[in-house]
């Protein structure tokens, strides 16, 4: 049975700019009742308020300042949602950075933020708070998820990392007791500053050297792509599934293969 969005309020992190903001704009398109950008850059988030509300008017987003590293600083993005809207459905774990110059920092937003947003989203406010019979949670991996990256390994555990609990959190008990379908989303490589401005942000001269063979042999993609490709698997994906979204083309489900099939016969 295809998931209804029409009516339905979702949080998105990292939702005043770039993907994140376009996942906002595609959910209101079809019919999303509000959403929650959570963010921690405020101008990129007054700047999204603007834009939501001169397409679809007033009342259908607000903006909470957010550091999804901080468990409590994240709750209030739930906090907020609950009392402008008083229902929240759907939730993107959408923040993240790629620069493992800084891989403390982008381990705590990449993975730890992930782990806040599912354990706040699943655990309590949305079977609270959903407005039907059930609620959605994606959590953003990559490409870089499902293939390793030798020019950024630590930004490829993380979205490994974050790949594993969407499964294991989306598994058929969790469901059960829930009600809520949690899902992986790997985009490819997509026109947006996460990747033009991803040269320096590695460990060093040897990774610096490997990126450009890496990244230019792949397809590129616009950001609404993928924010196409968000809404078709919201509204249709079942629950503990990973989906790949690149070269402007259809979502399509990431298989990993059975542990057993390895054994030697």
């Amino acid at each position: 049975m295809t998931f209804s969005i029409e009516g339905k309020i979702a949080l998105i992190t990292g939702g005043a700019s770039g993907i994140g903001l376009r996942y906002a704009k595609a959910l209101l398109r079809n019919g999303l009742r509000g959403v929650t950008l959570a963010d921690a850059n405020t101008d990129f988030g007054n700047q999204a308020l603007k834009e939501i509300e001169k397409e679809f008017g007033a009342n259908k987003a607000v903006f909470v300042h957010t550091d999804v590293r901080i468990k409590e600083s994240f709750e209030e993005a739930f906090k907020k949602t609950i009392e402008v809207f008083k229902n929240l459905d759907i939730l993107i774990n959408n923040a993240g950075i790629l620069n493992d110059a800084v891989w403390e920092k982008e381990i705590a937003i990449n993975v730890n933020g992930v782990i806040h947003g599912v354990l706040l989203g699943l655990e309590n406010y949305i079977p609270k708070y959903k407005t039907g019979d059930e609620g959605v949670i994606v959590n953003i991996s990559s490409i870089a998820g499902i293939i390793e990256f030798s020019t950024i390994p630590i930004y490829t555990a993380t979205k490994f990392a974050v790949l594993g609990m969407s499964k294991a959190w989306g598994d058929i008990e969790h469901y059960n007791r829930t009600k809520v379908r949690v899902l992986a989303m790997c985009p490819g490589v997509t026109d947006t500053p996460l990747i033009s401005e991803m040269s320096g942000r590695n460990l060093g001269a040897p990774y610096q050297q490997i990126l450009e063979s890496q990244i230019t042999a792949l397809p590129s993609q616009k950001p609404e792509s993928v924010a196409s490709a968000m809404v078709k698997i919201i509204k249709n994906a079942k629950s503990g599934t990973a989906w790949v979204a690149e070269a402007d083309e259809d979502p399509y489900e990431f298989l990993l293969t059975p542990r057993e099939s390895f054994k030697p016969q």
